[in-house]
């Protein structure tokens, strides 16, 4: 029996090998993907850049839409329906990559800014995959979650979940990890602004690591120009990627979107589009799927707590997997290059790819709460 055509996305990576066992290949630059280029393929395998539309997909043989990404606004979800052609996104697959740039982000602010987050609260906006998960995360740092959740708390009930306004006046950190709506009860476009930031009673720390239109940049300007935040955390900008040149120089940590890029994630999300796509078609699922043997071991696998100062050892086994300094420094000296720093960037490993050594027995529990699983 002929093999059926997959289209896909020349930069999916950790797919070379699989897709050719069930599938015909064409790949393509995101730029490429035209109506006659995806004619006679079944499927189509993307991620957020490609825009599967009306527009490329009417009069198309496709029967099934997979991106690798968590996101799926770039899916005409509506017209997908009409059409009779099935759809699945990557729920979750970068939610590790995330984690890991909250929770090594705000080791860095710790140690340079000197502030202890023994007991601080952080107050976390939106609790879905990454939000959830952070929240799991955060107590082996010391500090204590809020977890806010209005569309949530208002289908499952209100325990585990406190208002906005409780965010706002207890916590010394808030993140945000919000989907982009733009209409409706719950619409997040804006959520910062100037009443947001003035009922902000501690002076928190803000991190955006979801999307740039939740926190304007002029709004956040003011709130820093007023005292009412004192630092910046930024990955998603207003306007990406021609953004706010002063405001890039105020934010502590500063990069071009790239929060949830690790190579964990990235295999997870190709893997997750693949198997959806030989599910949906009824192929047979590839040999070698879910492999991790693929992924690279990092430069420096070994983390040997020993070499720590006694308070830091935590710190800086988290810090070693992810540290955001470099990346800030480029990108604030070449604002106008914000694509190209974001396309340098080299995927980290996340937590689990590494082996700790050294270890206390009353520190295992709380680097495993961070994600490691090779502790000596």
């Amino acid at each position: 029996m002929d093999k059926p055509l997959f289209v896909l996305d020349s930069s999916l990576p950790y797919l070379e090998g699989l897709v050719e066992q069930v599938a015909e290949v064409r790949r393509y630059a995101h730029g490429e993907f035209t109506p006659e280029h995806i004619r006679g393929a079944r499927a189509l395998l993307i991620r957020s850049v490609v825009h599967a539309d009306r527009h490329l997909l009417e009069g198309s043989d496709v029967e099934f839409v997979a991106t690798a990404t968590a996101g799926f606004d770039h899916i005409d979800t509506d017209y997908c329906r009409t059409a009779g052609i099935g759809w699945e996104n990557a729920p979750g697959c970068n939610a590790g990559g995330v984690v890991q740039y909250v929770l090594s982000s705000l080791v860095r602010w710790s140690l340079v800014r000197g502030v202890s987050l023994q007991g601080k609260t952080i107050g976390i906006v939106g609790v879905g995959n990454v939000g959830g998960r952070l929240a799991q995360r955060v107590g082996a740092l010391g500090l204590r979650p809020l977890l806010c959740d209005p569309p949530r708390a208002e289908r499952e009930g209100a325990e585990g979940f406190v208002s906005l306004e409780t965010i706002l006046q207890e916590s010394d950190i808030i993140t945000l990890h919000v989907p982009l709506t733009r209409t409706g009860k719950y619409a997040t476009a804006g959520m910062v602004d100037e009443a947001f930031l003035s009922r902000c009673v501690r002076r928190p720390l803000l991190i955006n690591a979801c999307r740039g239109p939740v926190s304007p940049s002029d709004v956040l300007m003011q709130g820093l120009e007023r005292g009412q935040i004192s630092d910046l955390i930024l990955d998603c900008w207003e306007g990406e990627p021609v953004i706010h040149s002063e405001l890039l120089q105020r934010c502590f940590i500063a990069t071009p979107h790239i929060a949830g890029w690790t190579a964990d994630g990235k295999w997870r999300g190709s893997q997750m589009a693949l198997e959806a796509t030989c599910r949906a078609l009824e192929l047979p699922l590839p040999e070698g799927l879910w492999d991790e043997a693929v992924l690279y071991t990092p430069d420096t696998p070994t983390i040997d707590l020993d070499r720590f100062p006694e308070e830091e050892r935590i710190l800086r086994a988290q810090l070693h997997t992810c540290d955001l300094k470099a990346t800030t420094q480029t990108l604030k000296a070449a604002p106008e290059a914000f694509e190209q720093v974001r396309r340098a960037y080299r995927f980290p490993r996340e937590a689990s790819a590494y082996t700790i050594i050294g270890a206390y027995p009353e520190e295992k529990p709380l680097l495993e709460q961070l994600g490691f699983t090779h502790i000596g």
